[in-house]
């Protein structure tokens, strides 16, 4: 799937559960699960530090609420998956795109030397 997104408090290690977004017309901080995206404007916050989350004087604070637990992959989300690996599986391989010969890997120029990486030839 994704990346795990870690708390945005600094010195925090913890992997993110909600996500704070700040109102400022408002002076409101809303909280609520975490975002699908780590946006720019926002920050992710552990179970802790949502927790004990405290904003200035005279604002509010707009808690949503929150998931007792992650959510389980839908019917939506295995279609996608599906989907998705029909699609890469109908592509046509690099070698049936064109009509080259096989790669042989690049042609030596005069001087050059052979650095750490090599080509592997397909076992078919």
């Amino acid at each position: 799937m994704g990346v795990i997104r870690q708390c945005s408090r600094s010195a925090c290690r913890q992997s993110a559960v909600a996500t704070l977004t700040y109102v400022y017309a408002e002076s409101t901080a809303v909280l609520g699960p975490l975002a699908t995206y780590a946006e720019p404007h926002s920050y992710d916050l552990c179970a802790q530090h949502a927790e004990s989350l405290t904003v200035p004087r005279g604002w509010e604070v707009m808690r949503l609420a929150m998931p007792s637990s992650p959510p389980q992959p839908g019917p939506n989300d295995l279609l996608a998956l599906a989907n998705a690996v029909r699609e890469a599986a109908s592509a046509p391989a690099p070698e049936q795109r064109t009509a080259r010969a096989p790669f042989d890997g690049p042609v030596p120029a005069e001087g050059t030397t052979r650095r750490h990486l090599r080509i592997l030839r397909d076992p078919s």
